[in-house]
């Protein structure tokens, strides 16, 4: 007899719990934000409702550059902490090959800063985040402000900059000079991932490959950096997380590297738990000045 009132309480707290969470976010879903030819390039926009003025972070899907969606963000959750989230496409290897994904990402940022005032996120701090080939672009972006090769003009917008207050990067190749020597199968070997990306083996593409290597990009002014990576990655090698790390502490910038012991690439576990708190934190100390 007892147990019946106490089914209806958990039914109703369930049903109360989705109304409220349905109404602290507004989703914006397939905005474009530039085209190509032919080719749409689109982002979903996550804004807290009752949070004016939000930091935006900027989130880049992961696929080896030849899959993967947008719709696939791992850190929407963060509009739950107050935060505005803008995941974004970008052209896969098989449509276009290296700085192509580069200068979309830049163009998506650039649009973001030009219509913040309309959907009322702020954009004197962004955060760009990335997973794998996501974490590559991420780092990539906060590495290569105002680099002429690598900024293009997708989208317009070219009064705006594509400049970002810091770096999440969860997996991401950083250097594929030293990914042609210590995962060659996956940077050299035609059809691998990397040579789709570039149009050839990094090891024959040298100019490029480092072009493309946010550890070669480095200097004294560059935002911080947060980053995870497992141990046990056998798809993108811990090795080119701890290039970036090497660089940035060489130039006495703030990085913070995570090593998930016994992980391998990717799961739910980098963005959950004590993974989650430290993404937090590090919004929390990144977002806490002024431009």
């Amino acid at each position: 007899m007892h147990s019946l009132p106490a089914i209806f309480i958990t039914v109703i707290n369930f049903y109360l719990m989705n109304l409220c969470s349905a109404g602290t976010v507004k989703s914006i879903k397939d905005i474009e934000f530039a085209k190509i030819d032919d080719h749409s390039l689109k982002l979903d926009l996550y804004i807290p409702e009752k949070t004016n003025k939000s930091a935006l972070i900027v989130w880049i899907h992961g696929g080896g550059w030849q899959k993967g969606s947008k719709k696939d963000c791992k850190l929407d959750w963060l509009t739950e902490h107050g935060y505005s989230v803008a995941s974004i496409s970008y052209r896969l290897s098989q449509v276009a090959k290296f700085p192509a994904q580069l200068h979309d990402c830049k163009g998506a940022i650039r649009w973001l800063r030009a219509n913040s005032n309309k959907y009322g996120y702020k954009t004197n701090r962004i955060i760009v985040a990335g997973a794998s080939a996501g974490g590559h672009l991420a780092a990539l972006i906060g590495t290569t402000s105002g680099n002429e090769k690598l900024e293009g003009n997708v989208g317009g917008n070219l009064k705006e900059p594509s400049s970002v207050s810091a770096i999440i990067d969860y997996y991401g190749a950083t250097d594929f000079i030293l990914r042609s020597k210590t995962q060659p199968s996956r940077a050299n070997e035609v059809g691998s991932v990397v040579y789709n990306l570039l149009g050839g083996g990094a090891d024959k593409k040298i100019e490029l490959a480092s072009l493309a290597s946010a550890a070669h990009h480095v200097t004294e002014d560059d935002p911080p950096l947060l980053i995870f990576h497992g141990d046990k990655d056998k798809t993108v090698l811990i090795d080119q997380s701890e290039a970036i790390t090497k660089v940035y502490k060489s130039k006495g910038l703030y990085v913070q590297f995570n090593v998930l012991p016994g992980k391998k690439h990717g799961g739910a576990v980098f963005y959950q738990g004590k993974n989650r708190e430290r993404v937090l934190t590090f919004l929390s100390e990144v977002t806490k000045a002024k431009s």
